[in-house]
């Protein structure tokens, strides 16, 4: 049998930990001010919680953490299911002291989570859409730069290998002069 350390972080203080830190991303506030929250909250330094949250958590809520910056940066809340697609995570944590009798409601439970999550991943794929299509979309007018400055700069070749070719007919001409005369002279 395994032993557990005592100072172990539980799921549901990772869970108070995710809330708050996406409450205070969507709110505008730091996340340092959320790690002091929950410090408050758990009896635990902010520092634990920073690490809590940047080593494990942060890569478990993504997309909620895109979520939550888009609506900060829109100033006001877009869907007020972040707080519900939340609890419901909550909710779904299964309890080991519960017995198995609750199969109806565990199931309920699951469809929900799996409607969160199915919400979640078409929310990040709509957002990786959007990053992708406006990054093709610079690329071509990078693209289009390009081609023009090589159009000109091949023009200004053109132009300079012209006006070369003039001048070394006209010195080759002199050259002939100088030797005509040269010749004639003597």
């Amino acid at each position: 049998m395994s032993t557990v350390r005592q100072d172990a972080w539980s799921t549901d203080e990772d869970l108070i930990l995710a809330e708050v830190v996406l409450r205070h991303i969507r709110e505008g506030s730091t996340q340092l001010a959320a790690f002091e929250e929950v410090g408050d909250r758990l009896s635990r330094t902010s520092a634990a919680c920073g690490f809590r949250w940047n080593s494990t958590i942060r890569k478990k809520y993504e997309s909620a953490i895109l979520l939550a910056k888009k609506q900060r940066s829109k100033g006001k809340r877009l869907f007020q299911t972040t707080e519900y697609d939340m609890e419901p995570t909550i909710e779904l944590q299964p309890q080991l002291s519960e017995e198995k009798a609750q199969g109806e409601s565990e199931e309920e439970e699951l469809l929900t989570m799996k409607k969160v999550v199915s919400f979640l991943n078409d929310f990040a794929q709509k957002s990786e859409d959007r990053v992708s299509l406006a990054e093709f979309k610079e690329l071509q007018e990078e693209n289009k730069r390009l081609k023009n400055t090589l159009e000109q700069i091949e023009q200004e070749k053109k132009v300079m290998e012209d006006d070369y070719r003039t001048l070394l007919s006209i010195m080759e001409r002199a050259r002939k002069l100088t030797t005509f005369e040269t010749t004639t002279e003597t």
